[in-house]
Order: structure tokens, then C-alpha cells, then sequence
């Protein structure tokens, strides 16, 4: 086993972007674009925010910052006093304490040691897989990266070889250590045996497939306060643990434990068990990885703070998916209150206080596109909306109807484009199944953009005078403003067909959709009903 190395208290491994007058006047010496955990926490204030490429790692990290910002602040639990005050006066300070800090890093110095001797506790890994897996057929570091192709798979955008791999960095490998954590896929892995039985098949990750709504300031410090999820009366911080905190190892036979508290929930509903082998030559990089699974039986209860939750026809509770397709704006009625609607959307649950953090908070979506049910990945999502937060307590009242009824005109023309683009590809080349993708797609690309910038021209304008009796939404005129960009959006796409007879007929045929469609005459037997 190698050595104890690589303490991510002090080890430059996460990236960030600083913010403007971070360094001091006067000084020639340039900021680093890593820090280690202690520093994320105690210059939170001087940095704007993570520099993660990988939206799935950005969301996992913060998750990981939200955990270590309510232990270091006290804020892990509700009390005592008002935990929104507590909360209120950290704000106040400008920048978190650095006692706190070091008290709770002095705590558990052991525990954050990527690389540990034999019988340690490397952080969020299983040191154990080193003797339950077989070290002949590791998962691999192009496994591990999940950027990467793998196995079987076809290398598109740059050669990949399992035989000879490119080794990660350690920076590298702890960022797509987490999205394993977090976002890994169910279904076939390593095989791994406890107590003289194997197994080989994992669950998914709790934030497989979804996408992770964040409140986010004009620094790191206000991203993460304003990201503090509010206990419940009944969390106690000795039983809501970190997995580093933990006694020990859980057992793999056993069901999982059930998170108690927003430490837990942040951090310890992992589905798979991973370790990282370092390179013995260098350092810097990781040579192998073992992933495989991490409960046998058993799942951890799917409930995340930052996640919008609907209801299925069929009754049952499910995160909004992340969709590359779909716009950010799409979505803010629902952040910003309960949209209700045939989905009963409800908002993630941290947005009911993070507006008390401060009056510019924005909201950032950080995702990944997959399938929950396989081993499919599609695209990153990571998109952010103007500063919207800091109207939300005292306006939203007064303003939801407009928000959401602005996102369902937005939505209704693009729908309708997408019906009119479909239905005249389908008349152009006179086969009634044709779907008509290529045009739906690059209807959609061109429509989307000019609807987004619609919504918030017309969101910066609305009225938030208190006692104003209009709020400045003129509907008519909206209505007319998303059709004139569909009409626009249909002729550029359409035109290349329309010089020759049957394309333009078909194009003039289809037309009619973005107005709704052709209305159906009701039929003999519906008017004798009537009578």
C-alpha cells in the first residue's frame, strides 16, 4: 500500500475563479488557480466562485462545501436562537471564521487523506476494495473519468486505450471521484465480494439524471451560505455525520443507513464504493481505480434540497430531469414558488431562505443528462439566470401569475413551432410518418434563444412598486411577441423548400399550427348530444 499523501485541507486541488481585488494592492505575487479545502472556506470571500469545467462536479463539490460551511458556522443544526439570525450574523462578518475553521479541520486532519496507509481511511473511499475486489480487473482510470471512452466504447473526440491510459491528475481524480459518488449509473460494475458471496451490480447515484438548482452570490462566501439547507428541529450533529466522520466503514451487507440530517443528505447517499491507486512514479497523477458497489440491498431515501420535485401520473415523487435541450428560464416559476400544474412541481427546498443571504442571488443549474436506468450519458447542463432571488419573498406574491403565465406563452409558441416545422417537413417529402428532427432541431435552436431573451425583457419590467395595482405585464402583447419570433424562426427554417411547388405548399399548409392549428368541426353525433 503507498503512503499517506495528499491532504485535501492544504493540497491545491480545486479550481477557482478570484475575485476582483482578491490580491492585495501592492503585491506582485499571482493568486493560485487551485486551493485546497481550508482555503475554499477561509478566502470564500475573496473568490467568485469554482472553476469545475464539469457541471456534475461543480454540483458535487458544492455539496461537499455546503456540509463542511454549516460545521465550521454551527449552522449543522437549528439551534440555539433563531437559526436564520445565526445564519444572518456569519452573513454580517463578511467572511467565515477562521477558528472555526481550523477547529474543525484540526478535528479530522486524519480523515482527509487521499492516499492513506494500510488500514486508513482514504477521504470518501473504501479502503477495503483493495482485498474485496480482484486487483486483475480494476475499473480502470478511463472509467473513472466519465469524460472518457471506455471498454468497448468508440473514441469520438480524442484515442483512448484502457491497455496504455493517459493518468489522471489527482485534481482530476478527485472531481470525477465525486460525480461517481453522486451521479454513477446502476446496472453492471467490478465485482466485489463480502462475507463469501460476490455481487457485481450497482444502484444509481442520488442525483443520477436530475438537475441541481443553486442559489449563487457575488462570492463564494455568499454562495455557500445562501446554500445552507435549514435543519429540522430534531437534527443532532453527532448523529447527522459526514462520511469521513464516521466510526467506521459501513457494512456492505447491511442496509444503508438513513441520512438524519442535511450533513448526511449532502454527503453520504453514495450507491458505489471507489478507490483511487496512486502512480508510483509520480505523484501528481492516479495510476488505477476500483469502483463497484456499495450496498447490497437496500436504498437510500432519493430527497435533495436543490432539486425540483414533481409527481408522475402514476402518484410518485421524481426530480426534474436535466435536459440539454431545455432552457434555464423555463424553469424559474418553478424555483421561485411551487409551480403546481400537471406535474404538482414544487420548488427546491432551499430557496424558501436563501434570499436572506442576499438581495443579488442568482440561480445556477448544474446537471447531467442520462439515463437513470443504464450506463447512458448524454450532456452537461450548466446554465444561471440574472440576479432573481432578492425579489422573491416580498414580490413573488404578486408577481407568480405573470412569471409563470410569461413561461407558458414562451412555451406554447415553441410547441407549436415545433408541431408547424414537423408537420411541413412531413407534407414536403409526402410521408405522413416523418418526424421532421432535423428541421424540429434547428427550429429549436434558432426560437429557444429569442424566447429566453423575451422572458427576461419582459420579467426586468415587471412592476414591483408595493400597493402598484398593475404589475406591467401587457399579455396581449407578450402573446404577440413569442409569435412574431416563431413566425420569424419558421420562415428561416423552411425557406430552403419554398422555391419549388409541393414545398411550398407544404410550408404554407403547416403554417397554420403556429396559430394553434385547424380547428375541428364537432361532429352529428356531438351536436344531437348538445341539443
Amino acid at each position: 500500500m503507498p503512503g499517506r499523501s495528499h491532504n485535501l485541507i492544504e493540497e491545491p486541488l480545486f479550481p477557482v475563479r478570484w475575485r476582483t481585488g482578491a490580491r492585495p494592492p501592492g503585491t506582485a505575487q499571482l493568486l493560485p488557480d487551485r486551493v485546497g479545502l481550508r482555503q475554499l472556506l477561509l478566502r470564500s470571500h475573496d473568490i467568485a466562485g469554482l472553476a469545475i469545467a464539469e457541471p456534475p462536479a461543480h454540483s458535487a463539490v458544492l455539496r461537499i462545501l455546503y456540509a463542511l460551511t454549516a460545521r465550521v458556522t454551527g449552522l449543522d443544526e437549528r439551534g440555539p436562537g433563531d437559526w436564520s439570525e445565526r445564519r444572518e450574523e456569519v452573513v454580517d462578518d463578511a467572511q467565515f471564521d477562521e477558528s472555526g475553521i481550523d477547529a474543525y479541520f484540526g478535528r479530522w486532519a486524519e480523515r482527509f487523506f487521499l492516499f492513506d496507509e494500510e488500514g486508513g481511511r482514504p477521504w470518501m473511499q473504501d479502503a477495503r476494495l483493495a482485498q474485496q475486489c480482484d486487483t486483475g480487473n480494476t475499473a480502470g482510470v478511463n472509467k473513472l473519468i466519465v469524460t472518457r471512452p471506455a471498454g468497448q466504447n468508440h473514441s469520438w473526440l480524442f484515442h483512448a486505450s484502457d491497455q496504455n491510459p493517459d493518468r489522471p491528475t489527482v485534481s482530476e481524480a478527485v472531481l470525477h471521484l465525486l460525480v461517481w459518488h453522486y451521479y454513477g449509473p446502476a446496472g453492471r460494475c467490478s465485482s466485489r465480494e463480502v462475507g463469501g458471496v460476490k455481487s457485481a451490480s450497482a444502484k444509481a447515484g442520488p442525483l443520477r439524471a436530475a438537475l441541481s438548482y443553486h442559489p449563487e452570490g457575488d462570492s463564494l462566501f455568499q454562495t455557500l451560505l445562501a446554500g445552507l439547507p435549514q435543519p429540522d428541529d430534531t437534527v443532532r450533529r453527532a448523529s447527522d455525520l459526514c462520511p469521513w466522520e464516521w466510526d467506521e466503514l459501513p457494512d456492505p451487507d447491511a442496509a444503508p443507513p438513513k441520512p438524519s440530517g442535511p450533513c448526511s443528505r449532502l454527503t453520504a447517499c453514495s450507491q458505489h464504493a471507489l478507490l483511487l491507486v496512486p502512480d508510483e512514479d509520480n505523484p501528481a497523477l492516479v495510476q488505477n481505480a476500483f469502483i463497484t458497489w456499495a450496498y447490497r440491498t437496500g436504498l437510500i431515501p432519493r430527497d435533495d434540497p436543490y432539486l425540483i420535485w414533481q409527481i408522475s401520473q402514476q402518484g410518485n415523487p421524481y426530480a426534474r430531469p436535466a435536459n440539454s435541450n431545455r432552457a434555464l428560464w423555463r424553469d424559474v416559476d418553478a424555483v421561485l414558488g411551487d409551480a403546481g400544474g400537471n406535474t404538482q412541481a414544487r420548488r427546491p427546498a432551499v430557496f424558501r431562505t436563501a434570499y436572506e443571504v442576499s438581495e443579488t442571488l442568482r440561480v445556477r443549474a448544474l446537471g447531467f443528462e442520462q439515463d437513470r436506468a443504464q450506463a447512458k450519458d448524454t450532456q452537461f447542463v450548466d446554465a444561471s439566470t440574472p440576479p432573481v432571488l432578492g425579489r422573491v419573498e416580498e414580490d413573488l406574491p404578486r408577481t407568480a401569475a405573470a412569471v409563470k403565465r410569461l413561461r407558458q406563452l414562451g412555451e406554447l409558441y415553441g410547441q407549436r413551432l415545433d408541431r408547424a416545422v414537423r408537420r411541413a417537413w412531413a407534407l414536403h417529402v409526402a410521408d405522413a410518418k416523418a418526424d421532421g428532427s432535423m428541421w424540429a432541431g434547428s427550429a429549436g435552436a434558432r426560437y429557444w434563444p429569442l424566447a429566453e431573451a423575451e422572458f427576461w425583457d419582459r420579467f426586468r419590467r415587471l412592476d414591483r412598486t408595493p400597493g402598484a395595482l398593475d404589475i406591467g405585464l401587457d399579455v396581449n402583447d407578450a402573446r404577440q411577441a413569442f409569435l412574431r419570433s416563431a413566425e420569424q424562426t419558421y420562415e428561416d427554417v423552411t425557406t430552403t423548400v419554398t422555391h419549388t411547388k409541393r414545398g411550398a405548399k407544404a410550408v404554407s399548409t403547416a403554417r397554420i399550427e403556429l396559430y394553434g392549428g385547424r380547428r375541428q368541426k364537432p361532429s352529428a353525433k356531438s351536436k344531437e348530444t348538445t341539443a
